[in-house]
């Protein structure tokens, strides 16, 4: 760590992840290869997790940020002193703001003309256990977290090398955690508010 594009091939995917990476790699192998027979302009881009305003909320598959903003509101609601989170919370993740993603990728198209992968992240890394008590604090939760660890904690680290998208086509993140992570927030609640039913509202 950091992860860096040639590393991309060494060994096999950690394995909660494993059919999501064999299939990304099968995707660059595609592109190599269309651009060797057919000359297509394809380019290759890896990003870091997502987050941001718009993320799916379901507690069965949603991403680890908005599922925990998800858990604290529904505690909250129901007057719950507690709310359990998945494994210990000491693997550690790099997140970027989807406006920061959108950005990549527009400058990526515009300006890069390679099948050399790409990485694309923000270069901030944190723990699942700091970013459960970060999203606590900005939902004034004051209960505890109880750290259910029969579930998986998934890759120990995740953490990109990101310095050949600034030397390719000039992407370097602009929106720090502390903003994303607000705005996040700030648009989960005002959703919420609005899906509940009229004689439901305070």
């Amino acid at each position: 760590m950091p992860f860096r594009e040639e590393d991309l091939w060494n060994g096999y995917p950690e394995e909660t992840n494993a059919p999501y990476g064999l299939a990304k790699k099968m995707l660059l192998v595609q592109s190599e290869a269309y651009r060797q027979q057919y000359g297509f302009n394809s380019i290759f881009l890896l990003p870091v997790n997502l987050y941001g305003p718009g993320d799916k909320v379901d507690p069965s598959n949603s991403h680890v940020s908005p599922a925990l903003i998800d858990k604290f509101a529904a505690a909250k609601e129901a007057g719950l002193d507690r709310v359990t989170a998945w494994g210990d919370g000491s693997p550690t993740r790099e997140f970027l703001y989807v406006q920061d993603a959108a950005e990549a990728i527009v400058l990526a198209t515009e300006r890069y003309d390679s099948s050399e992968p790409v990485n694309i992240g923000s270069g901030f890394e944190i723990s699942i256990r700091e970013l459960t008590e970060c999203i606590a604090k900005l939902m004034d939760f004051r209960g505890d977290v109880a750290w259910d660890t029969s579930k998986p904690n998934g890759q120990p680290r995740r953490n990109l090398d990101t310095s050949r998208a600034l030397d390719r086509f000039g992407f370097q993140a602009k929106t720090t955690f502390d903003e994303g992570l607000a705005r996040t927030v700030e648009w989960y609640l005002a959703s919420r508010a609005q899906s509940r039913p009229v004689g439901a509202r305070r």
